[in-house]
């Protein structure tokens, strides 16, 4: 297989999490994510030279910057341009339909893009949304400054505490020492930095210098390690402490207490208050420094009486008060499905996950779940077996595992961490999330590696050939390798790759090589950021490459049938290709697959292999309404570039307002030639009639 796209020239940048390139073929600039792999191009006319410039030329967080002289950058359609004077305050935001022409003066851009990139300019200044891209252009050839800043978030340091649920609270409540502002801009995600990581020790240990804000907010709580727990993303996000209490409230200095106490219990109550305040957040920001049409707010205004000018001024505790005057129900339906829920055992053991479920803004649970019998699991395999078709494995797989499937929750993805091997959520570690901080900067184009270790499973590999690497705004390096030994399988498993699809057998040994097997428990190295291992009852050595150093992975829980898996593997790939995170790769194709549901995740549901084109990963459902009518439904996921509290702006007809990512826009009325042009933007899974399309061929 060869590589897709052409390699870029790097700069003296590259070491660093953001860095700059000029491509080695055409003319502009490439801004990259060295950490998250992500990459956003300026089109220039010419040629330029990039040359580092001081960050401090830029007012909001910048981590590199260059300067290049042209008249003209080009940038990808749909582009959200949003422009500031040199106060930082907003002067337009251009996004579809408007051109914008700007007189003489000193203009600071930012570009809602693949990487979070300003331009800082003097002079005139015309922005023109064209449909095939957004032109900025400039009277003249002109110095144009170019900063970056990556979305990747790192823990400024460790809290050290002991297992006595005194100390836990007081350790987890200095998380809120990472959030960059207390008023409700915190709703946006480069607003929350990650909490502190946190780890066991023989005394609690709070390292001097955390500095956590004053809000007048405290929440109170019963000592013990499941309601604290459950509080933490709560308390960070407020920058609430946690203090011991007979029952649990939150409390402001002002006189305000909300019990947590509803029809549902505490942690329904918890999740609730999260759910609201940061939504309310969320509505009451458009007020500050992006003055945006959102669609919620203009629905939360026709709903309830609700000054929003003035609770934007209004301080933390008279927010909270107004916002729980409003009765959930009337505004549950616009909170956007919740990104996480995580089911965590309240054990001292997990104590070092909080910081990293606080991080995602998790709604956290104890687990709990309905027991699934093995023969369910694997239900679906049997009567294709019983067909004579041959299944992924070698022999016989003798597993004591507990299968259990979480209660239901209202959020994207659901993560398990606790007894028993999960069904229809992640099975997440400590190790998965600290081997995704411990992620090095990377330059170069995204790593792919097909490993394919049988000769009757070519179908397979020979569909990956096709869609890894396909797109053309991307630069891969895809690497493919048949019928390896232990020794080379064990080499290509310690090379640095950005995702893995591993094609062959795996049983109790490990993986089936040319000369025997290779069990993953005795690996000491694993440098594959994510994977799919497409065999039989990969559930165990999947986990034991998280523990070697990989982040996340898709495996299976019971045998599976060759073709059904190749279906399923090259559903991933075209998933994965386009910018969906593991565990809604998942989601999709256990919507289009019979054996979906004997698939799993481990470690780090959340991980993308690859940007999406659009910042969240979109799937669309469409249903035929009538003669050339189509009615559309619009799911949009969340992504590491666009987490909870990223704003999308959908592209379809006579669209102008925004919206909260990770919303289910429904009901939207296109006709044949609205669909067909709507689709043909950007690739995406289209769900019609129970099947699954990727462009519009079931209008054929």
């Amino acid at each position: 297989m060869q590589p897709s796209g052409q390699n870029e020239r790097a700069d003296a940048s590259s070491t660093l999490e953001v860095g700059f390139s000029v491509p080695s073929e055409g003319a502009g600039l490439v801004v990259r994510d060295n950490v998250e792999r992500h990459q956003f191009k300026l089109q220039t006319p010419s040629p330029v030279a990039p040359t580092p410039t001081d960050i401090a030329r830029f007012s909001l967080p910048t981590d590199a910057a260059v300067s290049i002289q042209t008249d003209r950058i080009g940038v990808a359609a749909n582009t959200v341009v949003c422009v500031r004077d040199e106060t930082g305050s907003m002067l337009a935001q251009v996004d579809q339909e408007e051109t914008e022409r700007l007189d003489d003066g000193t203009y600071c851009l930012e570009l809602f893009g693949a990487v979070k990139t300003y331009l800082k300019v003097a002079g005139s200044l015309t922005i023109d949304p064209k449909p095939l891209e957004t032109v900025l252009s400039f009277e003249d050839e002109t110095v144009v400054h170019v900063g970056a800043r990556s979305s990747h978030e790192s823990p400024a340091t460790t809290i050290t505490t002991t297992g006595n649920p005194y100390d836990v609270m007081r350790g987890v409540s200095a998380f809120s020492s990472a959030l960059k502002t207390t008023s409700v801009e915190r709703s946006y995600p480069t607003l929350r930095g990650h909490p502190p990581l946190l780890e066991l020790g023989d005394e609690l240990r709070i390292p001097d210098g955390l500095r956590t804000p004053e809000t007048g907010v405290r929440i109170e709580l019963p000592p013990t390690l499941r309601h604290i727990f459950v509080a933490t993303p709560l308390a960070y996000y407020l920058g609430a402490p946690l203090v011991p209490g007979t029952s649990p409230r939150l409390v402001t200095d002002s006189g305000f207490v909300h019990e947590f106490d509803g029809p549902h219990g505490f942690e329904k109550a918890v999740a609730q208050a999260l759910k609201r305040t940061f939504f309310l957040d969320c509505v009451v920001r458009t007020e500050g420094i992006y003055n945006v049409a959102l669609h919620e707010r203009q629905t939360v205004e026709s709903r309830i009486d609700i000054d929003v000018p003035a609770l934007y001024d209004a301080p933390l505790s008279e927010q909270l008060s107004r916002y729980f005057d409003v009765p959930y129900e009337t505004i549950s339906d616009l909170v956007p499905e919740w990104k996480l829920t995580t089911h965590v055992a309240p054990e001292p053991d997990n104590i070092e996950l909080l910081p990293f479920v606080t991080n995602d803004l998790a709604v956290v649970r104890t687990p709990s779940g309905t027991e699934v019998p093995k023969s369910e699991v694997q239900a679906a395999v049997v009567d294709d077996f019983l067909r004579d078709e041959f299944v992924r494995s070698t022999g016989p797989t003798t597993t004591d595992e507990t299968y259990v499937r979480p209660h239901s929750a209202d959020s994207v993805e659901q993560a398990w961490v606790g007894e028993g091997t999960p069904v229809g959520a992640s099975k997440a570690t400590p190790t998965a999330y600290r081997n995704r901080l411990q992620r090095k900067p990377t330059t170069g184009d995204i790593g792919i590696t097909v490993v394919c270790n049988d000769q009757e499973m070519l179908d397979e590999s020979d569909i990956v050939d096709d869609v890894y690497g396909s797109r053309e705004d991307l630069t891969f390096d895809v690497d493919a390798h048949y019928n390896l030994t232990r020794s080379e399988l064990r080499a290509v498993l310690a090379e640095p790759t950005d995702f893995l699809h591993y094609i062959g057998h795996i049983d109790d040994g490990g993986f089936q090589c040319r000369d025997g097997k290779l069990d993953a428990r005795r690996l000491t190295e694993v440098n594959a950021g994510a994977f799919l291992l497409n065999a039989c009852q990969s559930y165990e050595q999947g986990l034991e490459l998280v523990e070697a150093g990989a982040i996340g992975g898709i495996v299976t829980l019971s045998e599976v049938v060759n073709s059904q898996a190749v279906g399923v593997g090259r559903t991933i790939a075209r998933l994965l290709n386009i910018g969906f995170p593991l565990q809604t790769s998942l989601d999709i194709v256990q919507k289009d697959s019979d054996i979906g549901h004997q698939y799993v995740v481990v470690g780090d549901g959340s991980l993308s292999v690859v940007q999406a084109e659009s910042g969240v990963a979109v799937f669309c459902e469409v249903e035929q309404t009538g003669d050339d009518r189509y009615s559309l439904s619009y799911h949009a996921y969340p992504t590491s570039r666009c987490g909870p509290g990223s704003l999308i702006i959908p592209a379809f007809p006579r669209n102008d307002q925004y919206y909260l990512a990770s919303q289910r826009i429904t009901d939207i009325e296109l006709n044949e030639d609205e669909l067909i042009e709507f689709l043909s933007l950007e690739q995406l899974p289209v769900f019609h009639d129970e099947r699954l399309y990727w462009d519009d061929g079931f209008l054929s």
